[in-house]
């Protein structure tokens, strides 16, 4: 006997499967790393985002429901030691101020940034200028939809705990923002005044944009020349980034993860996806240390 129409859209609307949703299209980028029996998953992050951007597509959330354990940079819910490490590093001493840091044509330069975010000078001017140029990139991100909550190691962090895995972290707080230290007093009026003239002129929104839609498509060419761009030329911006941020901490985590997988079965990673890319990314880094590495997309 034929089936009504009225009977269709009810067997269907009560079997979800038959609706056929379409899956959720491959974001960053996806790798299986092998050794001694032992597998890891890396998987390309990116520190904010919008909602519509979960749940993750099938080949994530099957490596992450396999792991025995989620590991990230930091444990993004730990809040205490991110504050005393943001205190050490990015907040002068009582009685200090930006304005005795800065020359007066920076200090003018910043005044403009702020009135146009927003934002008084007094509560910011304990900041050091790295924090301060890195506040306003943040804020000028969120404005257009970005936020911090909906990056993805928060959503990583959440499935996890619903699926009791333990959590480690490659990394300290202490040890990421020490590296803004390393930046004296005219290297970070520099790294100011660039973040402050790509405000002006829409390439820091453009970068984090660009990057962000090339992460929710696993574009993996345009991500690859949006970590060029913001690693190559002579600005203190991109030279810390590629020096610091990115060349000095992937042998680092590379050889972290390597402890890890001596100790852990199966151990889903979760990376910031720049730190993934190129001849001296983590996956490269581990390949030449003898891990078999395939990249599942």
């Amino acid at each position: 006997m034929e089936m009504s129409v009225p009977n269709a859209v009810a067997i269907a609307a009560a079997d979800p499967v038959r609706l056929q949703q379409p899956a959720p299209p491959r974001r960053g980028a996806l790798y299986r790393v092998r050794h001694d029996g032992k597998t890891s998953y890396l998987f390309g992050t990116i520190h904010v985002g919008k909602q519509g951007m979960y749940p993750l597509e099938p080949e994530v959330t099957r490596a992450l429901a396999d792991a025995s354990s989620l590991v990230l940079e930091l444990d993004t819910r730990v809040y205490e030691p991110f504050q005393q490490a943001l205190t050490k590093y990015g907040i002068y001493p009582a009685g200090d101020s930006i304005t005795r840091h800065l020359s007066p044509a920076a200090l003018a330069k910043l005044q403009v940034a702020l009135d146009k975010a927003g934002l008084p000078l007094r509560n910011v001017e304990g900041y050091r200028p790295w924090l301060v140029a890195n506040i306003l990139v943040g804020t000028e991100i969120e404005k257009h939809g970005y936020h911090r909550s909906n990056g993805v190691e928060g959503y990583l962090l959440t499935a996890a705990a619903k699926q009791k895995k333990p959590v480690r972290e490659l990394e300290t707080a202490e040890y990421q923002l020490s590296l803004f230290s390393t930046l004296d007093d005219a290297q970070q009026e520099k790294y100011m005044l660039e973040n402050l003239e790509e405000l002006a002129n829409g390439k820091a929104l453009q970068k984090s944009a660009g990057l962000i839609d090339a992460w929710s498509n696993a574009d993996a060419p345009r991500i690859a020349a949006m970590a060029h761009e913001l690693t190559t030329g002579d600005s203190v911006s991109a030279t810390f980034m590629d020096r610091k941020l990115l060349g000095q901490r992937n042998p680092q985590m590379a050889a972290n993860i390597e402890a890890i997988m001596r100790s852990d079965q199966v151990a889903f990673v979760g990376i910031g996806l720049l730190h993934l890319i190129g001849e001296d990314g983590i996956p490269e880094l581990l390949r030449r240390r003898g891990y078999d590495v395939e990249k599942m997309y």
